[in-house]
């Protein structure tokens, strides 16, 4: 199963919270901490998170988390297919979790990801913008980093 994911950055967390409690039903929280807070819902299907980390507030990133490596493959052929600049990483710790992920950036320089979940992760992981500081790939979290590489070809 895919499920889309969305990721917005907040002003204040325990006010966004309390609005997106409300939103999804009075749902509690997958994953609850000082500055993120994360809810895997499937009525509708997302893995909608918010973060106080400093990011400018509003749509961080939007993706596709998908349970099985077969079906991250399947997306990333999607890239491929396309001749898309992506970033991949594989067993990247972002967002309390570790994870194997491709990004990219849509036309209107909106990020977005795909990515399967492996296990949790007891940090959040290097922030995006310290990743851009440094300007190193690898280390990007929640966000490609500015420059982008050429996914893999089949060809």
């Amino acid at each position: 199963m895919k499920r889309m994911h969305i990721h917005v950055a907040v002003e204040d967390l325990n006010d966004s919270i309390r609005f997106y409690r409300a939103m999804f039903g009075n749902m509690e929280p997958t994953v609850l901490k000082s500055d993120y807070c994360k809810w895997e819902l499937s009525d509708p299907a997302v893995n909608f998170a918010i973060s106080q980390r400093g990011a400018k507030p509003g749509v961080d990133h939007i993706g596709i988390q998908v349970e099985t490596d077969a079906e991250l493959e399947e997306m990333n052929a999607r890239f491929i297919a396309a001749k898309l600049r992506v970033q991949e990483q594989t067993e990247t710790t972002c967002c309390y979790a570790k994870s194997d992920k491709a990004w990219t950036i849509d036309p209107q320089g909106v990020a977005w990801e795909t990515f399967r979940t492996l296990e949790a992760a007891p940090v959040y992981g290097e922030s995006r913008d310290r990743a851009r500081e440094h300007a190193q790939l690898t280390t990007a979290c929640c966000a490609p980093a500015e420059s982008i590489v050429t996914i893999r070809s089949t060809a």
